[in-house]
C-alpha cells in the first residue's frame, strides 16, 4: 500500500519559513519522480516543484527563489524549504509521487500552510 505523508505545514508570518516533509512507503522512492502541489481555496490545484528521479528540479516562477525542493532516497522524503513567505502561499500543500514510465500518480493528504499576520 502507497502512502505519502506529509508534516510540517502551519501558521507562519509574512516573511517567515517553513520546511514541508514528506514521507514514503510502498513505493521504490528512487524510481518515483517527486513533486509538490498545492491548492488555495477556490483555485485549482499548481505544481509548486518537482525532482525527478534524476535531472534537473522544476519549479513554478510564482516562488522561484524562495522555495527549494530537495530530496532523500536513503530515507525516502521529499522535503520543500519555503522562504520569505507571502500570504499568496497560503493553500494546502500536496506531496505527489509519479512512476516516470507509466505516468501513475499517487498523492498525500495534504498540510495546510497559512502566511498571515
Amino acid at each position: 500500500q502507497v502512502q505519502l505523508v506529509e508534516s510540517g505545514g502551519g501558521l507562519v508570518q509574512p516573511g517567515g519559513s517553513l520546511r514541508l516533509s514528506c514521507a514514503a512507503s510502498g513505493i521504490i522512492f528512487r524510481f518515483y519522480d517527486m513533486g509538490w502541489y498545492r491548492q488555495a481555496p477556490g483555485k485549482e490545484r499548481e505544481l509548486v516543484a518537482t525532482i525527478p528521479r534524476g535531472g534537473d528540479t522544476v519549479v513554478a516562477d510564482s516562488v522561484k527563489g524562495r522555495f527549494t525542493i530537495s530530496r532523500d532516497n536513503n530515507r525516502n522524503r521529499v522535503y520543500l524549504q519555503m522562504n520569505s513567505l507571502k500570504p499568496e502561499d497560503t493553500a494546502v500543500y500536496y506531496c505527489n509521487a509519479r512512476y516516470p514510465i507509466t505516468h501513475v500518480d499517487y498523492w498525500g493528504q495534504g498540510t495546510q500552510v497559512t502566511v498571515s499576520s
